[in-house]
């Protein structure tokens, strides 16, 4: 019964917890036995059986209970797998989301070496805009897992494709992650590439994408701000934030310092 499948999968994370806490008694349960079952259930023929194990999968990974081996010997390839150009529509949505989410949470060589590819392959996606539009909704995070060179030699060119989609959705994705986009570039990629591309969100033929580009407009010019001098700096969290100068900060000895946190959020900006 799927509904059984799926009250399982929402005990994994707990039972795992419990297994990491008391490792000594269970050195290996967690890997023999739990693991191959959430493998299992990211190709269950349910979606809502699916559906929780690629949340109890991404519950795992937060808390840091599968081992760098096992995430690329066992679920990397899963998810390579029904990412392929010839899988299933749905199984490719939802494999691409995973990757996505998961991207984060993995070292920048599993990234770059596993995933990095698909992710790079899934931004052309021709046969399926939703795709796509994953891709381009989480570009910034992607940068951010991979870092400045991968970012400027492989994704800067697809980032150029997803901005000038026919679909103006996927534009507007694009004009909401900029600021983090350019804050993992070089000033030289920013000045020079991601200027022009700005240039041309913020003049789109769609009202939807110029309003998502002019909202990301001051986080975008905070990314050409040097750091030391301006104290503003991207947490890992993804949101800018104003350090308080020296001189304030001595002017203000007896006050205590605080940031002041700008969402980079299309939504908060």
């Amino acid at each position: 019964e799927p509904t059984v499948r799926t009250e399982l999968m929402e005990q994994i994370p707990p039972i795992a917890i419990f297994l990491q806490e008391s490792r000594p008694k269970f050195p290996t349960a967690f890997f023999e036995y739990l693991m191959p079952i959430v493998v299992r259930y990211l190709t269950d023929v349910n979606n809502q059986v699916r559906k929780a194990g690629q949340e109890a999968l991404l519950i795992l990974l937060e808390q840091d209970l599968v081992a760098q081996s096992d995430i690329e010997s066992k679920v990397c390839p899963i998810l390579l797998d029904l990412s392929a150009p010839d899988s299933d529509d749905e199984y490719k949505v939802e494999a691409v989301n995973i990757i996505c989410k998961m991207a984060s949470m993995l070292s920048r060589t599993t990234v770059e070496h596993m995933l990095l590819p698909r992710f790079c392959e899934l931004c052309s996606d021709g046969k399926l805009f939703q795709v796509r539009k994953i891709c381009a909704a989480n570009f910034g995070d992607i940068c951010n897992a991979v870092g400045q060179e991968a970012t400027e030699r492989l994704l800067i060119p697809k980032f150029f494709e997803l901005c000038s989609d026919s679909v103006w959705g996927m534009r507007k994705a694009c004009a909401e992650c900029f600021m983090a986009v350019s804050y993992t570039t070089s000033p030289e990629v920013r000045r020079s590439k991601l200027s022009p591309l700005f240039i041309s969100l913020i003049s789109d033929t769609c009202r939807w994408v110029r309003q998502a580009a002019f909202q990301s407009l001051g986080p975008f010019i905070s990314t050409f701000a040097n750091p030391s001098s301006a104290g503003l700096y991207i947490r890992e969290d993804g949101t800018l934030s104003i350090r308080p100068s020296a001189q304030h900060v001595n002017s203000n000895s007896c006050q205590p310092s605080h940031n002041i946190t700008l969402m980079s959020s299309s939504t908060n900006a």
